[in-house]
């Protein structure tokens, strides 16, 4: 083909690339900054609560437009919920002989040395959940793999570490130490290691000697690569044994701009997943591009259900089973944009060590604790605190009635929820982003935003029967039509915040834009005062959730965290689970509480059977009031029309009632529809549910049950004769 001059021999080749080098190398960083967009921050988009993928999922389910027969999913999610948990109560092992055996079925060996005492003080206290402690053996599973030295040997190595406290137990007594800085027993030893010293004390003379490292920070510490955790024996290499990675003399407590958390935690995944991959790891075509907003929805809807309207343009809302904990951010890295705490500012370890934490997120190796605010008393976190007397109380002083609470989300907190490692991405953090959402109306948006709407699906409540041709007296015009068929709308959300929304930030830790509502800071009592307490991560988990569920309104949890008691407690019968993207919060409200005003306008139809206790930031909703009269060309003309002829109808009515010297009548504000009724019901029996599981399960008690159990799992993985430490009836 070619002839002997024009071949191109491989050492032309070689000299040929190697002379282009410097272009080649350039052309390809290039091409990678322009399709990966590396570090490029993304904006500060609104949530999208959709894709053209899920709608296709949803198409399956039944429509609710126009059908008094179809079904609202969430009374499914809710009995499903409850059957399932019902049925986790029932099989728990009411004797030691079958605890023993659930044990040996579920984790294939003998319970630790001590099984007994812990089963008896577990049954002193009433202790409900008794074989649930899956969360434990799954922490701690790893360190089977190393031998009881080996364990004690990272235990000290991690101890000497920045943030790092330490419990000690020796000789059946428990102290708190700080080696990296020489505290002892002290008060600047952190409040984690108080916690759990204080949780040990009624069985700590029980404990052999251990010690347990504590996490000081709020975000998760420990990420070991997937390479680890398939090959133990690669920690043998130099470069990968805990030593070189977290020699105290070299390891810095900060990233200092040399890498991120999404580095290291993208290594926790299989070599195959998309994460690994630098390509997609990056997040290509993230920035704004639909493409990134359908792999955010895709990966935290996945596994939730879904409902469709029905009809072009109608779109779908989607409710959650259950908590973000379960994001596999391995397969859509994408996602990892919208969470803080890859973004934090804090080095994690890369290596297998023990580290107790109270919180641990998909792909963290850290072990899990009840969290110090659970267990301790504090104005800020606890319901019920009496800071004079310093004790908690069963009632809260400032709790309000249900019939009183307002028909609106509360949320306060401050400005946290990741670090700057890289810098530019905090828009895209889980407060910020909800701000951004709820703000829309209530501060300075732009134009955009201003027209954004929103659909919510909704039943139609009982509307007015007007009849021109027909006089109607004051108790005639009382009379409805019986509605309740759903339907969907596009609602503005301006008008939709002002009447659903009560939340702000009430401290700047980190600049923030124009588009975040700030508020005065309040008592944490003022939230008892509405039925939804939004409760969503900061730097970390949120610590509100206890006092949350022991008031009488019902948390709505959004979270990429499991926490020790994740396996005792359910979504959709003890607390409503909302999704990263947040979209659907719109939906909850319309369900339980019925239609806001601002929807029933868009829908043009009258809310008299509607009653909706909404927002401060909207007029007293739970009185019917003839809205303003509005201007030429004002887009809500049309829907004055029905209030107009309800009024010069109770008019008529009322003067020929007084006529025939009845009593006029009082238009029927507080009259409620059937599926306003039944929605409010299942609120409150949520409300109910999650106080009486804080009440039982929740307690501080519980707490150390856990504690006690994971301490003699522990304390088995500390000892050199693993088989010695195991309990035998």
């Amino acid at each position: 083909m070619f002839s002997e001059k024009h071949r191109l021999t491989p050492r032309a080749a070689y000299g040929w690339f190697h002379q282009q080098s410097g272009y080649i190398f350039i052309l390809v960083v290039f091409f990678a900054f322009l399709r990966a967009g590396l570090h490029a921050a993304a904006p500060p988009t609104l949530p999208r609560p959709s894709s053209s993928s899920l709608a296709a999922k949803a198409r399956a389910w039944i429509p609710l437009i126009g059908s008094k027969n179809a079904k609202h999913p969430i009374p499914s999610l809710m009995d499903t919920a409850d059957a399932r948990f019902r049925t986790k109560l029932s099989r728990q092992s009411t004797t030691l002989a079958a605890a023993v055996a659930e044990y040996k079925k579920r984790h294939g060996r003998a319970p630790p040395r001590g099984f007994d005492k812990w089963y008896a003080f577990a049954k002193k206290y009433q202790f409900v959940m008794v074989d649930e402690f899956d969360a434990v053996v799954e922490d701690l599973a790893p360190f089977w793999d190393l031998s009881g030295a080996e364990v004690r040997r990272r235990a000290a190595l991690v101890a000497s570490l920045p943030s790092i406290d330490l419990v000690r137990v020796r000789d059946g007594e428990a102290r708190t130490v700080n080696l990296a800085n020489g505290w002892e027993d002290s008060d600047n030893v952190g409040g984690r290691a108080g916690g759990l010293k204080e949780m040990l004390a009624k069985f700590v003379r029980d404990l052999p000697d251990m010690d347990f490292p504590i996490n000081a920070k709020a975000e998760g510490r420990v990420v070991v690569p997937w390479e680890h955790k398939m090959y133990p024996n690669l920690t043998e290499d130099a470069g990968a044994s805990p030593e070189i990675l977290l020699a105290p003399g070299t390891f810095t407590p900060d990233w200092a701009g040399e890498g991120s958390v999404w580095d290291a935690w993208r290594r926790t995944c299989p070599p195959a997943s998309p994460a690994r991959r630098l390509y997609d790891s990056l997040g290509a075509g993230w920035s704004g591009a639909q493409g990134g907003r359908d792999r955010l929805a895709e990966a935290y809807h996945a596994g939730t259900v879904l409902s469709v309207g029905g009809g072009a343009g109608q779109g779908e809302f989607i409710f959650a089973r259950g908590t973000n904990a379960e994001v596999d951010f391995c397969a859509a890295p994408a996602a990892h944009h919208e969470q803080g705490h890859f973004f934090s500012d804090w080095r994690v370890l890369p290596a297998l060590v023990p580290v107790f934490s109270p919180a641990r997120a998909r792909g963290f190796g850290d072990i899990r604790i009840p969290s110090h605010y659970y267990y301790g008393g504090t104005r800020r976190y606890t319901y019920g605190w009496d800071p004079v007397n310093l004790e908690q109380r069963t009632f809260d002083a400032m709790e309000v009635p249900w019939e009183g609470k307002r028909d609106a989300v509360w949320w306060r907190g401050a400005s946290t929820g990741g670090g700057s490692s890289p810098p530019g991405f905090g828009s895209g953090y889980q407060r910020h982003r909800f701000l951004r959402m709820a703000s829309v109306g209530l501060v300075s948006g732009t134009a955009a935003d201003m027209r954004r709407t929103t659909p919510v699906t909704f039943a139609v409540p009982p509307q007015p029967v007007l009849n021109a041709d027909t006089p109607l007296t004051g108790q005639e015009v009382q009379t409805y039509t019986d509605a309740a068929a759903y339907t969907t709308v596009a609602v503005p959300l301006a008008a939709l915040n002002a009447e659903v929304m009560d939340t702000a930030f009430v401290k700047s830790v980190v600049p923030v834009g124009r588009e975040h509502r700030f508020g005065d800071a309040t008592e944490l009592g003022t939230a008892w005062g509405y039925k939804y307490l939004l409760d969503l991560d900061g730097m970390g988990y949120s610590g509100h959730f206890m006092a949350f569920l022991a008031s009488d309104s019902v948390p709505v949890k959004a979270t990429v965290y499991d926490e020790f008691f994740s396996g005792w407690i359910e979504p959709w019968v003890h607390y409503i689970p909302l999704s990263a993207a947040y979209a659907e919060i719109y939906n909850i409200v319309a369900y339980f509480s019925g239609p806001p005003p601002a929807v029933l306008r868009a829908a043009n139809l009258s809310s008299a059977a509607a009653p909706f206790h909404g927002s401060p930031h909207s007029a007293d909703p739970s009185v019917v009031e003839e809205p303003a009269e509005p201007t030429p060309g004002d887009a809500w003309e049309s829907d004055m029309r029905p209030w107009k002829d309800v009024r010069r109808s109770v008019e008529r009515g009322a003067k020929r009632g007084a006529e025939k010297g009845n009593a006029p009548q009082q238009p029927a504000a507080l009259v409620r529809g059937a599926a306003q009724e039944e929605g409010d019901r299942r609120l409150r029996r949520i409300a109910r549910a999650g106080k009486q599981w804080k009440r039982t399960m929740g307690r501080t008690v519980d707490m150390e049950v856990y504690v006690y159990r994971l301490a003699l799992e522990y304390a088995r993985l500390w000892a050199d004769d693993r088989d010695a430490m195991s309990y035998t009836l």
